[in-house]
């Protein structure tokens, strides 16, 4: 008996081993395998920035922000660098499918024409932006309000191995959102 169970020994460890290789989990569909989360810094960040004053062509807290100004503010302290217009993130990310969404992604709108707004998921339907000069500072809205949901349009993920361009100087901020 004590010999039956030596020679099966190796035989049951061998078939425990490569069972933990045949995995039924899916793939996830964000785009990002490696990230199913996001990018809960960049939507934390947002997150603090909050109160900070909007100011047209703003792009630091000390002098305020306007919509694409936060953008590149909160992906430059995550050591990326994303082109300045809502137009160029719009053209140079990858496209998610809404419903894959996730904190950190950014959110476009169409506001005075398509992409001219963009904020930063941060989960649960809300993003943080700088609206306009009317609302005077970032915030943080929903998507379930009806001026946003209608006016939503697209949802694109910042990710640290995409090629971009920087040369897009003649548009360098966001349209007013309202």
């Amino acid at each position: 008996m004590k010999k039956f169970f030596l020679s099966v020994t190796p035989f049951w460890i061998l078939l425990l081993l490569l069972s933990g290789c045949a995995s039924t989990d899916k793939q996830t569909l964000n785009g990002d395998s490696g990230n199913p989360v996001g990018n809960p810094q960049a939507a934390a960040e947002a997150i603090r920035l909050q109160g900070h004053p909007y100011v047209y062509g703003g792009m630091s807290p000390q002098e305020g922000f306007d919509c694409s100004g936060l953008v590149v503010y909160v992906y430059n302290r995550q050591g990326l660098k994303l082109p300045r217009s809502t137009q160029s993130l719009a053209r140079q990310l990858p496209d998610i499918p809404p419903e894959h969404r996730l904190p950190g992604d950014l959110l476009f709108f169409n506001t005075a024409k398509p992409y001219s707004h963009v904020g930063i998921y941060v989960g649960d339907d809300n993003f943080v932006h700088a609206p306009s000069s009317r609302t005077g500072k970032v915030m943080m809205s929903s998507l379930r309000q009806p001026y946003w949901r209608e006016r939503f349009i697209a949802v694109r993920r910042p990710l640290r191995t995409q090629p971009l361009s920087m040369l897009d100087a003649g548009q360098n901020q966001c349209a007013s959102a309202n």
